[in-house]
């Protein structure tokens, strides 16, 4: 009896997508090429189990990991061609789309050129009434994006922060808004039938978006932090996504994408106050410049959802303090009606 695979992700090496067949021979004649693989993938085999190198896909080994029988044989790290930041952003699209992908959409520059490079649905979630809303339905009609809207109830916000908040690996104010956030995304596209949601994540740190940038004394050491500590916001992102039976893909994180935003000098990511000007260059070529040099609100702030946390805090009685109201709602007093 044939040992069965088990792949959820997909595979690549090189830039060329592997079957199944393709991977199980690699595994059975040359595991070594395993060391090299790319793509967004946890895969089980006999006594083999490895996991993408970000480890976008949650599995049971750690990130980058090639195991058999529970020993490491070594870490997977991605070997794929250096290209131009565009060749590389077009490509790590491609790779990520399929007929089971939607695009997390805002109407920001990061989600409107993968948008557009896709070609696949959209999904925007947000308070009626609220910044992204409305900016997505602006944005997918001007460059033809099919659009699934779908509103937030806020009275589901407590509930959501109630089921989600334990399963955090850091719970903060911040991080409660994004994870809720992604809550209802996740949860509208496993509704609407997909198993991989495209996002934008990443690009801010690569090509230093956020406002705080612009008042930094050393733009390159905070660039560098904050790439540091993605893989705790994967973590945060990934396990809420896990609760939907699926996964969020990452095209500006693809090694090639990174590999192409490291070497453009940190002092060009930001021109004449504008944040990630090399992104949005590239950009340029696929969107209407009014939406290619957009300047918008992060996701939580955008979808209405850091302001229904907060206007729930003060009903509660934290009307200063959003982390006491985390506390509370980690202790269970919320559920109980304390």
């Amino acid at each position: 009896m044939d040992t069965q695979l088990s792949i959820r992700g997909w595979v690549e090496e090189g830039g060329r997508l592997l079957t199944d067949d393709q991977i199980r021979f690699i595994l059975e004649e040359e595991p070594e090429r395993v060391c090299s693989l790319g793509g967004e993938f946890a895969i089980e085999y006999g006594a083999y189990r490895l996991r993408d190198f970000l480890g976008v896909v949650p599995g049971n080994v750690p990130p980058g990991t090639f195991e058999k029988n529970g020993k490491t044989l070594c870490r997977i790290v991605p070997h794929l061609p250096e290209m131009p930041l565009e060749d590389a952003i077009r490509e790590a699209v491609s790779l990520r789309t399929s007929e089971k992908s939607v695009v997390a959409f805002s109407g920001g520059v990061d989600s409107s050129l993968i948008a557009a490079l896709a070609g696949c649905p959209c999904l925007a979630v947000g308070i009626s009434g609220s910044h992204d809303l409305n900016r997505a339905e602006e944005v997918a009609a001007a460059i033809g994006c099919d659009l699934i809207r779908v509103e937030i109830d806020p009275s589901r916000v407590e509930p959501v922060l109630r089921q989600i908040l334990s399963l955090l690996p850091s719970i903060n104010p911040v991080n409660a808004s994004i994870a809720a956030t992604a809550f209802f995304l996740c949860e509208a596209a496993a509704d609407a039938g997909y198993d991989r949601i495209i996002s934008g994540q990443g690009a801010d740190e690569l090509f230093c978006g956020y406002t705080r940038y612009l008042e930094s004394s050393d733009l390159k050491g905070d660039r560098t932090a904050d790439i540091a500590d993605l893989p705790r916001q994967l973590a945060r992102d990934q396990v809420v996504a896990g609760l939907f039976g699926l996964w969020i893909s990452l095209p500006y994180l693809d090694t090639r994408v990174v590999r192409a935003a490291d070497r453009i000098p940190v002092s060009e990511m930001i021109r004449s106050g504008v944040r990630k000007f090399p992104l949005r260059q590239v950009a340029s070529a696929y969107l209407p410049e009014d939406i290619a040099w957009y300047e918008k609100k992060a996701m939580q702030y955008g979808s209405g959802v850091w302001k229904a946390i907060r206007d729930r805090a003060r009903e509660r009685g934290f009307k200063r303090a959003v982390q006491g109201y985390m506390n509370y709602i980690q202790d269970g007093r919320a559920e109980h009606g304390i």
